[in-house]
């Protein structure tokens, strides 16, 4: 489970709309006893109805806030009305209310004699600064208050902003740092005390600065979120679907609130404005963005279908959104950022003006908001899910480059700027560590917590002890070695395969403590390659495939049976074949975003490597199924017959994929470090796994099996394919030609897994299933 740490193990929570409601979901998924509060409605006989509903809604929210639906139990609703005495025993209260400073502060005055001597008091807001909250506020309650501004939804954004006061005491900022860092995941951030702190200072100038170029250069929506999105690192969302995924009812109070408390000589100024009208109308008419009926984008249902429709600038009217807005321009960004500004078409042109616009304001937000531009740069990326933040993509085309560009537009070029292209860059490698240009032109050291270690550490200060195209080994110090895959979404080929069985030979022979699995990347890996095994496939060439099989399930019994201990690094998508070695490894210390599955069907065949033993044995051993020898394979048939995926570390517990010890690092930069931590405590006395022996039910529990799933083609929930993949999945987990007498061992149902692959990679429905997945990203129901 979540280590605990001292400090902050109570948290009530002001305001249950859906930010609110978020946060203390959120701080129920980080271990904490959780009370949450709203106001009294007027005439409702239930006091507490607005907080309780909030909670309901939790239950049913998608994304899902709650990492186990059992969490909610750790939420208490109440009212500010009748439950503020209860905030004595509380270690932080978070006010997340409307973002009105009258009525914040009226709030803070009812709740300073109800806090307790150590209650930290902060408020969630996104625009509004410490300096007016706390105007008036006693200094007992003011030295203990913060700004804790988490980003939307609380769960899966990392950023975490923290605004302090000079009265504040250290030992208050790093108690409550600590706790957002290592209970609740979050990359927490320090900033200045400046309208908009960094993350929205600088992110809603780029959608406002965004909004004013798309209506100069008369674009509609869909040509502004083509340019706007992955070709130049930003999420396919750009601006326009970014709005209407934060609300579109959101804008006018944060622009309200941003243009009364920046300075007037501001560049924000310069902008504002910009589709004010626009806005205005889309709101009386009723659309406020995804949430409601649609936004600058909404989706037309009539005649039963789902037809994209994009809002016409101009007019108000929506028409069939274009799908292919993007200007030839956009294909240039696979050479560079660089190539696409260079480029000659509008779209370039218009990519240009807001780009050099946003490095200019970036640069002129420091050191207002923060003196170190790896912060903003930070905030970005994670935040706003940019993949490098402004400094970054500056040194990226150059920071001499972009004076150029400036000069060249007619722009003034800030100091900032200038003094980069005269150092180098924003950013330079000395003695193998990264370190940043600050405003008095020096150099410093890029700063992390000391529990953080990352595949880019190792890059910079050495080369791998061996490397293919698909994977690496690298030294992780202490005696241990990191398997790192690195093909396209991590997916696993025969390369990869070969590294592994390297460095299981390599720690055997060469006296290393351990083998760990772990990638910097968003996903762990995907699974098989899908599109090496459909080549082979559409060739003919059986023995390949079945070649590739064995050879994984050589390679993940290595890792089982080596004479060291084997530990993986899970997060983000851990399926199919990624799934499987999590299952083979010793411990697995997973990242609390992982979602692990074994969903073959999908692709029309079944778990090969291993996946159908193992999940058998798990199922058995962990008390996850029972109803004795039958409990486990009808568990285990539910399971990988419909490909269900957990959609976080704890539900992979509770379904097996994970043991009932591994353990769960919420912070997503400190998950390799945890890991190797791991490896090093079972690398003390370790002696390798006993094999898993089966006694199954045999050819009885597969007709059984059979007949479930005849009665779901004939009520229209299964495909006629499924039957068929079905029915190899149900032969294998059955034991096939066994009798419940009879001892099964791992080779016998590996042989099993080897041959059903094998056949179904011969039938043209799996193939079609395969080259969907492949050419489509999603399965097939054939």
């Amino acid at each position: 489970m979540v280590a605990k740490l001292d400090g902050i193990e109570r948290v009530a929570v002001i305001g249950s709309g859906v930010m609110g409601a978020g946060i203390a979901a959120h701080c129920a998924n980080a271990g904490c006893e959780v009370m949450l509060l709203d106001i009294v409605p007027e005439g409702v006989e239930d006091r507490d109805s607005l907080a309780k509903g909030a909670i309901t809604k939790m239950l049913k929210s998608d994304p899902e806030m709650l990492m186990h639906k059992s969490y909610v139990k750790r939420i208490t609703a109440g009212n500010i009305e009748d439950h503020l005495e209860l905030l004595k025993s509380y270690d932080w209260v978070v006010e997340v209310i409307i973002e009105n400073l009258e009525i914040k502060r009226s709030l803070y005055e009812r709740l300073t004699e109800h806090l307790g001597t150590n209650t930290i008091l902060s408020s969630n807001t996104s625009t509004l600064p410490r300096s007016a909250l706390t105007n008036g506020m006693p200094h007992d309650i003011a030295s203990r208050f913060l700004i804790t501004h988490f980003f939307n939804p609380p769960r899966y954004l990392p950023l975490l902003e923290v605004v302090a006061g000079p009265e504040v005491d250290d030992s208050v900022v790093a108690r409550f740092a600590e706790f957002g860092d290592v209970q609740l995941g979050k990359r927490v951030t320090f900033c200045n005390d400046t309208p908009g702190f960094i993350g929205n200072r600088l992110g809603v100038y780029f959608v406002q600065r965004a909004i004013k170029a798309t209506l100069d250069h008369g674009f509609t929506v869909e040509q502004a979120d083509a340019m706007l999105g992955r070709p130049i690192g930003l999420p396919k969302t750009g601006v326009f679907a970014l709005m209407d995924l934060v609300g579109i009812d959101l804008i006018p109070h944060v622009m309200e609130s941003m243009l009364a408390h920046l300075h007037p000589e501001d560049a924000f100024h310069e902008i504002a404005g910009a589709g004010d009208e626009i806005i205005r109308a889309m709101l009386a008419d009723g659309y406020t963005g995804r949430k409601g009926k649609g936004g600058f984008y909404r989706l037309n249902r009539e005649g039963g279908g789902k037809v994209k429709e994009a809002r016409n600038l101009n007019t108000g009217e929506y028409v069939v959104a274009n799908r292919k807005a993007a200007f030839p321009s956009a294909k240039m960004s696979k050479q560079g950022l660089g190539r696409l500004l260079d480029h000659h078409d509008e779209g370039a042109a218009f990519v240009n003006e807001i780009l050099l616009d946003t490095f200019c304001y970036a640069a002129n937000l420091v050191p207002e908001v923060t003196e170190d531009i790896s912060n903003i740069d930070g905030a970005m990326r994670v935040g706003y899910n940019w993949k490098l933040g402004p400094f970054e993509m500056m040194d990226k085309i150059g920071a001499a480059s972009i004076v150029t560009r400036l000069e060249d537009a007619g722009k003034s070029v800030p100091e900032f700027i200038t003094l980069a292209a005269q150092k180098g860059g924003f950013y330079t490698t000395e003695e193998s560590e990264i370190q940043r240009l600050t405003p008095s032109s020096e150099r410093a050291q890029v700063t992390r917590g000391p529990d953080i270690l990352t595949l880019a550490d190792l890059k910079r200060r050495g080369k791998p002890l061996q490397r293919n195209a698909s994977a690496s080994i690298w030294d992780a110090g202490d005696g241990v070695l990191l398997i790192e895959y690195h093909s396209k979404m991590n997916a696993m080929d025969p390369l990869s395969l070969e590294i592994v069985l390297a460095a299981v030979d390599m720690a055997e022979y060469d006296d290393w403590k351990g083998i760990l699995i772990a990638n910097d990347a968003k996903n762990f890996c995907a699974g098989a390659n899908l599109g090496l095994a459909l080549f082979a496939a559409n060739l003919a060439a059986w023995t390949e495939v079945e070649d590739f099989i064995a050879l994984g399930q050589e390679a993940y019994q290595a890792l089982k049976y080596a004479e060291v201990p084997v530990v993986a690094a899970s997060t983000g998508i851990c399926v199919g074949g990624g799934a499987e070695v999590l299952l083979h490894c010793d411990a697995v210390q997973a990242h609390a975003e992982s979602y692990i599955g074994l969903v073959e069907v999908g692709v029309g065949i079944v778990p090969g490597w291993g996946g159908c033993k193992e999940m058998l044995a798990r199922l058995r051993d962990f008390g996850i199924a029972a109803g004795g020898p039958m409990g486990p394979v009808m568990k285990a048939f539910e399971m990988i017959g419909t490909a269900q995926v957990a959609k976080s570390a704890e539900q992979a517990r509770r379904m097996g994929f994970l043991r009932p010890d591994d353990r769960v690092t919420m912070n997503r930069d400190r998950l390799i470090a945890d890991a190797k931590a791991t490896l090093l405590e079972l690398a003390q006395n370790y002696t390798p796994p006993e094999p898993h022996t089966y006694n199954l039910p045999g050819p009885t529990a597969k007709a059984a099996l059979e007949m479930a799933v005849a009665d779901l083609a004939r009520s229209g929930q299964a495909t006629p394919h499924d039957v068929v993949v079905t029915a190899e999945l149900a032969h294998i987990l059955s034991g096939g030609d066994t009798d419940i007498l009879d001892e099964l061992s791992e080779d016998d149902i590996l042989a099993m897994e080897l041959a059903a692959i094998g056949k179904l990679s011969r039938d043209e429905s799996t193939l079609a299933r395969m080259e969907h997945m492949v050419l489509k990203g999603k399965p097939l129901r054939n």
